[in-house]
């Protein structure tokens, strides 16, 4: 076949079962094109030799009659998950030389499943970041570009190695973590589907953690059936997990079908924030008349606590993260920069191993669970997340889905925010709530702002409803019809 990395999933899975291609040869032709794409720094770790020996065995297993659903698919692995036997960093200096001896339980799900690791993506430091500019190994640059312009563009993140690898094809799927929309969000920024599955749905075990009530893993697909596909493999329930929910896992891909005749979706006001651009809230209005004109029902829902869904997600989310990085000491591995006693080693090695995103969070963290502020900030923060939750639950008495804008605008120079974090936390205004809620959200690309980049549209379910997620989602995706692609730029 002429370029076996213009098939996504499902693509690839046909022509492997009817022989067209073995996982060798797709493998190679991945490793190629990451050799390729090294401008876009989309990998801090490639592992030609792994992925090829992964490749062998799994065309040794589908010749004997024991492919999975994933067999000989070529994946990038956000550089979050620990892979046993292999560098994993969470783009931090202080993990430097860390190989865990262990595997987390969603890449072991995707190895059982026949998949092929092809290494591991770039992302912000400890997930921390929407944008991919705060990692250790350097920026990732988004393979899309404004018409005209050669500056590099951000891809979003934190999960920005993933998106972009997906988004240039480097693989044929990724995954990605999603704690207030890291994987959302760079989905939207790079023009490609990004599922973030109810919070229990996926095993935490072995993901280093940034903030553990809600940190989630998710697939980063090019279409929603892939995202489906590979969904099936990377959930259920985990013993190891204390916070995996014990249920079914569907058939995702069956789903899809479904069709959205019949369904209402919701349609918040409290999205409608100043000073959005009018391409982002043309998209909206064009995703709404999509939906309805497949036989949907539209509704205006209430999500009144909307406007503290940021200012809350910012003090729990740093708060967990002060409690979850304060393992990282240099005593038991990773960096660890000497001084005169244990408590200068400490500092020491903190003030080296930490960027100054990751530092910022700790520091804010660190300050609301102290003695004098814990009630008046993280404490109320809570029993607002509380109202968050309910709205939802509310909203979801009267509609099936809910559709908003993914992220307030399009891809950014880098650069461009570094020096104004509010303006940064900000790209996550309309992701944040479901991540408090707990609830499935779901990118889909869905056109291209003035300028030629790419904007995507977000839909919300119930809780471990992403069966109806995934449905709405493909309706929109084949209504909107997005076909665009970079173009390539870094192959020059």
């Amino acid at each position: 076949m002429s370029d076996l990395t213009q098939l996504d999933i499902a693509g690839a899975r046909d022509a492997l079962g009817k022989g067209d291609c073995s996982a060798e040869e797709l493998t190679n032709a991945y490793l190629d094109a990451i050799h390729e794409a090294d401008p876009l720094n989309a990998f801090i770790t490639v592992l030609p030799g792994k992925a090829v020996e992964m490749a062998k065995e799994s065309d040794a297993r589908r010749k004997n009659g024991e492919a999975g659903p994933l067999e000989g698919m070529p994946l990038g692995i956000k550089d979050l998950f620990c892979t046993e036997g292999v560098k994993t960093t969470a783009a931090s200096h202080i993990l430097d030389g860390f190989t865990p001896a262990y595997e987390s339980t969603v890449t072991r799900n995707l190895w059982d499943a026949g998949a092929v690791l092809l290494g591991k993506t770039n992302m912000d430091e400890f997930a921390m970041g929407s944008s991919n500019e705060t990692s250790y190994y350097g920026p990732v640059r988004n393979p899309w570009r404004l018409e005209g312009d050669d500056n590099a563009l951000v891809p979003g993140g934190s999960s920005g190695g993933s998106a972009a690898a997906v988004a240039a094809n480097l693989c044929a799927g990724a995954t990605g973590t999603d704690t207030g929309g890291s994987i959302r969000q760079p989905a939207a920024l790079t023009g490609i589907v990004g599922m973030k599955p109810t919070y229990g749905r996926c095993s935490r075990w072995g993901t280093i953690a940034f903030a553990s009530s809600l940190d989630q893993a998710g697939p980063m697909t090019r279409t929603v059936r892939d995202a489906a596909i590979m969904l099936g493999a990377m959930a259920g329930h985990d013993a190891k997990d204390s916070t995996s929910i014990n249920t079914p896992v569907p058939d995702y891909e069956a789903a899809l079908e479904g069709g959205v005749k019949g369904l209402t979706i919701g349609v918040p006001e409290e999205y409608r924030v100043d000073g959005m651009p009018k391409e982002i809230e043309d998209l909206w209005q064009r995703g709404v008349d999509l939906l309805v004109e497949q036989g949907a029902k539209v509704k205006t829902v209430s999500l009144k606590r909307t406007k503290y869904a940021l200012p809350t997600y910012y003090i729990v989310a740093p708060a967990e993260a002060s409690s979850n990085l304060a393992r990282y000491d240099g005593v038991r591995y990773g960096l660890r920069v000497p001084g005169d006693d244990i408590t200068s080693m400490y500092e020491n090695t903190r003030a080296a191993g930490f960027g100054a995103e990751v530092k910022r969070r700790i520091l804010i963290g660190t300050y609301v669970l102290s003695a004098g502020y814990y009630d008046a900030y993280y404490l109320k923060a809570q029993k607002i997340r509380t109202l968050i939750a309910q709205d939802f639950k509310d909203a979801f008495e009267d509609v099936d889905l809910i559709l908003t804008p993914t992220a307030p605008e399009p891809a950014f120079g880098i650069g461009a925010k570094t020096d104004d974090p509010l303006s940064m936390y900000l790209n996550d205004v309309f992701t944040v709530p479901a991540s408090l809620a707990g609830l499935p959200g779901i990118s889909v690309p869905a056109g291209v702002s003035d300028k030629g980049l790419p904007l995507g549209l977000q839909l919300i379910g119930r809780a471990f409803d992403e069966e109806t997620v995934l449905r709405g989602a493909y309706a929109l995706e084949r209504a909107a019809g997005f076909t665009g692609k970079p173009d390539a730029w870094w192959r020059s």
